[in-house]
Formats: structure tokens, C-alpha cells, sequence
């Protein structure tokens, strides 16, 4: 990793129909150097991803009323396919974790989850989407 992406802030889509776990998280994370947004739904984030394009990384929640985390996962992935997404429930199955694998989501992780190992996933995650932007960059110019 070069010395200007560890310096740049990775921008980061809080996804949670829970207000209160929302702005813990939001506090939490953005002392760790993180640039955060938030949305409380799934059409929220979608609108949240249309305005602001630099979002890396999404943390969304499995267990939403109206679009649930899957439903708003494959739209995610159908808009910003580069944008990745790692999945967090308090109560999602095997099943759902597995479907939203499948589905494109970088990882799963469960309610409550420890900080250190969410900031290293979406650290994990920022660090994918930039090889494969790298990546198709590369073949672009290839291409040319």
C-alpha cells in the first residue's frame, strides 16, 4: 500500500434502522479516523450512495424493516458494483450470512461485534476495492 492511500480516510456507509446503534457507531468509528455517513434504511442508503461516490465501504444491517439488508445489498452491488459491503446482525441465520455472501458481500460479522475487528474488515474491504479499481484502471489503459 502506498504512503497517500494510508493517508486518505476511508469514507464509510452506516447502514441501521436502530438510531441509537447508529450514532454510537458513527462516534465510534469516526475516532477512528474514519469518514462516516449514515443512513436508516435501505432506500436512505441507496440515496446516500448516489450522493456521495467516494463511499468505500458499507456496514449494513441484515434486519431492516422495508428493504431488509439482502434486498438492499443486491441493489448496492447492481449500482456500485466496486462499493463493498459487510454485512452486520444481531439475530441473522446461517442461511441469511450465506445468501449475503453469495449475493457479494465481503463478510459477515455478528451483533455485538468487537470495533477492532470491524475497523480491520472494512480496512480489509477499502483495500479490495482499490486493487480492483487498480485493476481495471490497468486494463483500461491496456485497452486504449
Amino acid at each position: 500500500m502506498t504512503e497517500g492511500r494510508r493517508t486518505a480516510l476511508t469514507t464509510l456507509l452506516i447502514v441501521d434502522d436502530e438510531e441509537p446503534f447508529l450514532q454510537v457507531m458513527k462516534r465510534r468509528l469516526s475516532k477512528r479516523r474514519f469518514r462516516v455517513i449514515t443512513a436508516q434504511s435501505g432506500q436512505q442508503a441507496l440515496r446516500a450512495l448516489s450522493e456521495h461516490p467516494e463511499v468505500d465501504v458499507v456496514v449494513l444491517d441484515i434486519k431492516m424493516a422495508g428493504m431488509d439488508g439482502i434486498q438492499t445489498l443486491k441493489e448496492i452491488k447492481k449500482r456500485c458494483p466496486a462499493v463493498e459491503v459487510v454485512l452486520l446482525s444481531g439475530h441473522a441465520s446461517f442461511e441469511s450470512a450465506l445468501e449475503g455472501m453469495r449475493s457479494g458481500a465481503f463478510d459477515h460479522l455478528m451483533k455485538p461485534c468487537d470495533l477492532e475487528e470491524l475497523s480491520a474488515k472494512i480496512e480489509e474491504a477499502r483495500a479490495r476495492k482499490l486493487r480492483l479499481a487498480e485493476r481495471l484502471a490497468e486494463a483500461d489503459r491496456r485497452a486504449s
